[in-house]
């Protein structure tokens, strides 16, 4: 018997992806308001940016909705994400690309060297690649964007050790936050994934995102430190935060 179809809208899935993400990111729009505020004050009137590990386009969709002018290209290695963000998206027209890429592998930026970038934004993303990986992607990135361009990296960074409170304290408003979303009829990830399986665009590609996924284990999470010592090595020269709840952080880099 053939899996369920779904009457859900590309624009009603992101909607709901919006609420997942929430339940375990507190103050997540913030997170997305510092980042466009950043743009608006620093990129040109009409941006062009790299929204770098998009999903399914919830950085892209806010920059191009907000932004009369701006231009985005998304890119993920996800194959689910990606149809999604590139149906989304296509209401933008040409103002939108989305590219497969492998952050993990060297070389991935090369499909990208045409563009002149003015920002790179990512959300909840990176902490996927290893910290090899991460000062990898941070070095192609450093070859790519021209002098002036910002990156803004909005994630979990947890507190270590030294900071057993603060970790203790930031676990248990996590948690506490989940409760009350999940209560309030926000959906789970395995409730997401289950929605997404039943539109067929995108449940035909959950066999290739396994395969793609299946030899990747979590990796040990980078910290605030290492991501700032990763990007002055990788040759931004100006790194710093411009935001931060509790172990949530924006991480802003200048090339």
């Amino acid at each position: 018997m053939s899996a369920p179809t779904t009457s859900l809208t590309p624009r009603d899935l992101l909607a709901r992806w919006e609420e997942q993400q929430s339940a375990y990111v507190a103050h997540r729009e913030n997170r997305f308001e510092v980042m466009l505020d950043v743009l608006r004050l620093h990129s040109p009137a009409e941006p062009t940016v790299l929204d770098l590990a998009c999903g399914p386009g919830s950085i892209a969709d806010r920059v191009l909705g907000r932004l009369p002018g701006s231009r985005v290209v998304a890119t993920d290695y996800d194959p689910v994400l990606a149809r999604l963000a590139e149906t989304v998206l296509g209401e933008y027209g040409e103002r939108a690309t989305v590219i497969d890429a492998d952050l993990a592998e060297s070389g991935w930026s090369r499909p990208f060297a045409e563009w002149r970038f003015d920002a790179v934004l990512t959300s909840t993303a990176l902490h996927w690649l290893s910290p090899r990986q991460l000062l990898g992607v941070y070095t192609e990135l450093a070859t790519i964007l021209p002098p002036g361009a910002v990156l803004l990296n909005a994630d979990h960074l947890r507190f270590g050790p030294e900071h057993s409170t603060l970790a203790e304290v930031s676990a248990r408003h996590d948690e506490l936050m989940r409760q009350a979303a999940f209560a309030a009829g926000a959906p789970t990830w395995d409730a997401w994934w289950t929605l997404a399986g039943r539109r067929p665009d995108l449940g035909e590609r959950i066999a290739e995102r396994r395969r793609r996924f299946a030899d990747r284990p979590p990796q040990p999470l980078a910290s605030l430190a290492f991501h700032q010592a990763a990007l002055r090595t990788a040759g931004f020269t100006e790194v710093g935060t411009v935001w931060q709840y509790l172990d949530d952080y924006v991480v802003f880099a200048r090339r």
